[in-house]
């Protein structure tokens, strides 16, 4: 791999495991929420878009975006969703976490199946003071992974991990 590759593509396996968890897992037994302008559904090809201000919440899941497509196979099962706006946020929050994940871009894409989301375009991932920010962010929940890209020469991947606090030291006995 070139040292251009090797700037371009950073794989933050392990530092980042917050950032990779699954939501509340009581969110996916909520009922989803969507306000929007407008709204087409397509039962046939099992899609539904959202246009205009969209509102999605489930849980503690939020999502707000100009336009949302929803896909389903079942007409039950929500497999994939695509977000799009100037920019696209979400956040959630983790099992066993104290605090949301958060993200933008101007395109986000949620595939429920093999558990995996992707923001691209300015994309931007926070929990707590940790984030990073590239082109490109593609992490994988089910195997804690997270990768981050930058497509330009000029732009690179940039990340901030806050330090672990110290564990409190006790005081000695007397």
């Amino acid at each position: 791999m070139h040292s251009h590759d090797v700037r371009r593509l950073v794989l933050l396996c392990g530092l980042l495991v917050p950032l990779a968890t699954f939501a509340l897992t009581s969110d996916r037994d909520q009922p989803i929420h969507i306000e929007a302008d407008t709204v087409t559904l397509d039962d046939a090809a099992g899609t539904a878009v959202y246009r205009g201000n969209v509102h999605f919440t489930q849980g503690t899941t939020h999502l707000d975006a100009n336009e949302v497509t929803m896909y389903s196979t079942d007409r039950q099962t929500v497999n994939k969703v695509i977000a799009d706006g100037t920019p696209a946020t979400f956040r959630q929050r983790p099992d066993d976490q104290p605090e949301d994940m958060r993200g933008q871009a101007r395109h986000i894409e949620y595939y429920a199946d093999n558990e995996r989301v992707i923001l691209v375009h300015d994309a931007h991932l926070w929990q707590g003071k940790n984030e990073f920010s590239g082109t490109r962010i593609d992490y994988n929940i089910a195997d804690q992974t997270v990768k981050a890209q930058s497509d330009q020469e000029q732009s690179r991947v940039q990340v901030i991990i806050q330090p672990r606090p110290a564990p409190d030291k006790k005081a000695p006995a007397p």
